[in-house]
This record gives structure tokens, sequence and C-alpha cells, in this order.
């Protein structure tokens, strides 16, 4: 056989074993990323729900009262409170971060583009704990001198300010990805038709591009739900039933983070269980996204 058939047979035969072994390797780290969702499931609903059967699951999840030196464990305050505070946020949030991704996308002049870009950045690096400062310095003062009368300043509509404005830089993000990679096409045929840049926009490239912008409002409002640490510096702490958006609550995050540490026996459990039902809550919302998403293609 000549030697140029013999050698690029040899580099064939590299070729395919390197891509059988990358192959293995992303099989492996996929396998790695299922393993660990499953492991997390399993660690929770194995001792999330027997707390749950210990308690009565209608207790459980409908009691009002949160008392575990009476072993009374009630978590609709709480249920309620992370509700009120992850919509609060979103009706903050949702709305800005989506004009600023179509400003940034369509009207942003370039000299000033690169420093928006920057500075949305960086309110996505800012820690949690940061952002907690801002609002028990800056949020909390200003909302009870805003009403005096009616709250000290910890409260629903702080921890939902505050949360709008974290959730700010993912919505941003996604959704002027989103924009960006509908076709330009689109907007030229609009305008060619006689509709003018701003009905461009909102008829017709915001609706191609919504499974993006879904995205990144499921994504805004999972790191709303899930975050604790800002939350519990200025949303109150209260295991009460929330009376108004100027009193202070506890989220389902912030009570576990509260307690874990000392608690022991059933206590953890409940816990636990609360932790379960945080993550069942998250999966519904992730769940009637996909499902609206779906529909609203076909």
């Amino acid at each position: 056989m000549p030697p140029k058939k013999k050698v690029g047979r040899t580099i064939m035969k590299q070729g395919l074993l390197k891509e059988k072994i990358m192959q293995a390797v992303f099989f492996v780290a996929a396998c790695a990323s299922i393993l660990a969702v499953a492991l997390i499931c399993i660690f929770l609903f194995a001792n999330g729900v027997p707390a749950m059967a210990k308690i009565g699951l209608f207790d459980f999840l409908t009691g009002q009262t949160w008392k575990p030196g009476n072993n009374i464990y009630g978590i609709l305050p709480m249920i309620l409170g992370s509700i009120y505070v992850t919509a609060g946020a979103a009706l903050i949030g949702v709305p800005i971060g989506i004009l600023t991704a179509v400003f940034m996308a369509e009207y942003c002049p370039k000299q000033i583009y690169k420093p928006l870009k920057t500075a949305t950045e960086l309110l996505a690096g800012i820690p949690s704990i940061v952002y907690g400062f801002f609002g028990l310095v800056v949020l909390v003062p200003a909302i009870r001198a805003l009403f005096p009368t009616k709250t000290d300043g910890m409260s629903i509509l702080t921890a939902a300010i505050l949360l709008g404005m974290m959730i700010l830089p993912t919505i941003i993000g996604v959704s002027e990805a989103a924009l960006r990679a509908v076709p330009r096409s689109y907007y030229e045929g609009a305008l060619a038709l006689g509709a003018t840049k701003e009905r461009c926009i909102f008829s017709v490239m915001l609706p191609a591009a919504k499974s993006g912008v879904i995205a990144a409002v499921v994504l805004g409002i999972g790191r709303a739900v899930g975050e604790t640490m800002a939350v519990m510096m200025i949303a109150g702490n209260q295991p009460r039933m929330p009376k108004g958006v100027l009193q202070g609550v506890r989220t389902l995050t912030t009570n576990i983070v509260l307690e874990m540490g000392y608690a022991t026996d059933l206590h953890r459990e409940a816990l636990i269980a609360t932790a379960v039902v945080l993550f069942v809550f998250i999966l519904i919302i992730n769940f009637t996204v996909a499902f609206l998403n779906r529909k609203a293609e076909n």
C-alpha cells in the first residue's frame, strides 16, 4: 500500500478515536448533571415527605402558625410571603428589564452602549449581601419616610423593589440576546409595509423573540424565588400572615436559613419539607411557562 494511503488511514483512525473520546466526555458530563439533580430530588423528598406525613400535609401547607417550640409547623404565611415578594419583583423588574433590552437592541447609540452594557453586567456580579446592605441603608429608610405611620421600612414593598433590581441583569441580558437573534429582515419587512419603528419592534420583533423573552422572565423569577440573604435583611422576617405590602413577612428561603442552624428532629425535617415545597413551586413555574410556550408555538 502506498505510504500516503497508510498515513491517511492513520489520521482518519486517530480522528475517529478522538471523536469517540470527546463523545464519551460529553456523555459523562451530561450524566453528571442529571445525577446531581436526581440526588438533590432524592435527598429532599426522602427527608421532607416523612415530615409532611408526621405533621399532616394539610396542616403543614395551610397552617397559619409556625411555632417549632410547640411542634406547630404551618408554612402558609411563608408561602404567601414568597408569592407576594416574587410577584412584586416581577411587576417591577420585568417591564423595566424588557424595555431596557429593547432600548439596548434598537435605540441605544454606539457611544453609550458599551458603558450601559458594562453597567448591566456589573449588576449581575454584585453579591447578594451588598444588595442587602443597600436595601437596609437606602430603601428601608426611604420606605419608612414615605409611610411613617404604617411601616418601619422592612416590608413586602421594600423586598419587592430590591428583588426587582436584582433580576434586571438576567432579564436584560437574555431578552437583548433574543431580540438580536431575530432576523433583521422581519424588521425591514415591517418598515417596508409602512409600520412605524415602535410598531415594528412591539408587533414584530418582540413576538418573534417571545421564547427568549419568556426564558428571561422565568430565569428572573427563579432568581427572585430563590434569593435569601438580601430578602432576609429587609423583609422583616415575621412568620405571620401578610396583611399588606407595608408589613413585614418571612419567605420560604429565609425561614430555612434562619432556623436550620439550630433545628433538630422534627423541626429540622419540617425545614427540609419547606425546601421541598420551594422546589415544587419552582418546578410548577418552569412547567407552566414551558407549556404556555409550546401552546403559543402550535
